[in-house]
């Protein structure tokens, strides 16, 4: 079984794995979403090692709010559940996905919807400024140029040990992961 919750707004819902953090999927609707997390869970599977095995299941609903239409942003009772050290360990290999795709694609990117038309380096620089802004939900305050193994370091830390409880652990390590592996794919589907 896999645990799944819906955060669901006007237009957009989201489908999240509870606890495999970056399997979390977009779609205009409930069943939209739920369809298109399934339709990930073996790309899920090939970039970061980690099969999802069983049915979905939907064990809760949030309902949304206007960041629901580009990312899942509000945290459920689920995410008072300790974070186990697979799930942090899952972080990583996201992070891992990402830099070996920076390594592989192209610096030019095909411009199309998705994304708003950005290069490698801008998506790249996007990321990293996001991380730097999700740690301090948790209590990991990084100053900006800080380098971006530094950065992951502190991230990481404060995960396992968190100062601040804006966000709880585990759902900072589902957005985390999430955002990461979101745009890896974007890299990997647009490049030349």
């Amino acid at each position: 079984m896999n645990r799944v919750y819906l955060e669901v707004e006007r237009s957009w819902a989201f489908a999240c794995a509870i606890d495999h953090p970056g399997w979390q999927r977009r779609g205009k609707g409930e069943a939209a979403a739920l369809e298109e997390l399934e339709s990930y869970r073996q790309r899920y599977a090939d970039s970061t090692g980690t099969a999802p095995r069983g049915e979905l299941q939907v064990v809760g609903t949030l309902h949304g709010d206007m960041s629901t239409a580009w990312a899942p942003s509000l945290q459920g009772s689920w995410d008072a559940e300790p974070l186990s050290s697979k799930e942090i360990q899952l972080v990583k290999v996201c992070w891992d996905v990402l830099d070996r795709t920076v390594g592989s694609v192209s610096a030019e990117l095909r411009k199309g919807p998705r994304g708003g038309g950005r290069d490698r380096e801008q998506i790249v620089d996007h990321v990293r400024e996001a991380e730097r802004s999700y740690g301090r939900k948790i209590g990991a305050r990084v100053p900006p140029r800080t380098p971006w193994e530094d950065q992951r370091a502190e991230i990481l830390e404060r995960l396992a040990e968190p100062t601040h409880d804006a966000w709880l652990p585990k759902y900072a390590a589902r957005r985390i992961a999430w955002h990461v592996l979101d745009h890896a794919w974007e890299m990997q589907d647009k490049t030349l």
